[in-house]
């Protein structure tokens, strides 16, 4: 199971948008996701789901990524790295069998000219930590506004050839 993770909280975020999109391309390809947004945590979830505890509103959350082989992580640059939630929800999973020897894939998304460059690298150095294999082309998608049609799809021909190869990659990981 490959399951798709918009990361961040905020309300309709592109984030989530690109994560729609790539569950879509994945769709077309055979490969049966799921998508988890981070709005959906639980609104507890730092008074509850940290340090071992653990709140009956994780349980289902912590056992989709219990079930998960395979993460796509849709990771949108705030301050120059990543959110924080997305930090606090790893830190909420149980460690280390939450991520440990599963794969990743990497989509950093921004407003900016970068595509989240710098937050996918700090994101990259905890999934090493966790033993959770990142597999080696990311993509970074910049100017995210720009990519999007009014259908919300990613339709530039450079940025289909490349997130194309990536989840072709991403499905033979």
């Amino acid at each position: 199971m490959i399951t798709i993770i918009s990361g961040t909280n905020r309300p309709h975020s592109n984030t989530l948008k690109i994560a729609k999109y790539y569950q879509k391309s994945l769709l077309k390809r055979g490969m049966d996701t799921r998508l988890f947004s981070l709005e959906e945590l639980p609104d507890c979830l730092i008074k509850t789901d940290l340090y071992g505890q653990r709140s009956e509103a994780f349980k289902p959350i912590q056992e989709m990524v219990t079930n998960t082989e395979k993460f796509l992580f849709i990771i949108p640059e705030y301050n120059g790295s990543f959110p924080g939630v997305l930090k606090t929800f790893i830190d909420a999973c149980d460690f280390p069998a939450s991520f440990y020897n599963k794969k990743a894939c990497l989509v950093g998304i921004s407003s900016g000219r970068y595509g989240n460059i710098r937050g996918l690298d700090h994101f990259a150095g905890i999934c090493s930590y966790l033993h959770l294999n990142v597999m080696p082309l990311r993509i970074h998608l910049s100017t995210i506004k720009l990519e999007m049609n009014n259908s919300n799809d990613l339709f530039k021909e450079d940025t289909l050839k490349f997130t194309d190869e990536q989840m072709d990659k991403f499905i033979a990981f």
